[in-house]
């Protein structure tokens, strides 16, 4: 899974059956610092997250699977909103 901050959504009035009552969220990939990695995507979004929250998503097979009665197309679906992160930065011996 994946960390990225939602920074818009993204509206479509004309799509395929598969994601009709899809709603489809812009986000901005992250690193474990929060900090951008990669262009923005477009990302399916089951779970209302908001502007600005930061979710954990997947892409591939597996963010097709986020409805439970039909397969669709989706190249990447949020999963999750993250209410934490920690980091355990580990001593380096010298």
């Amino acid at each position: 899974m994946k960390l990225a901050r939602v920074i818009g959504r993204v509206v479509s009035t004309t799509k395929i059956e598969e994601f009709d009552g899809a709603k489809f969220l812009l986000v901005q990939p992250l690193d474990e610092h929060l900090n951008n990695a990669g262009d923005p995507i477009v990302a399916t979004d089951k779970i209302q997250a908001g502007n600005n929250e930061i979710v954990y998503y997947e892409t591939s097979k597996e963010a097709g699977r986020i409805y439970e009665t039909v397969m669709n197309p989706s190249d990447a679906s949020i999963m999750g909103i993250v209410d934490d992160i920690y980091v355990n930065k580990l001593n380096t011996i010298k």
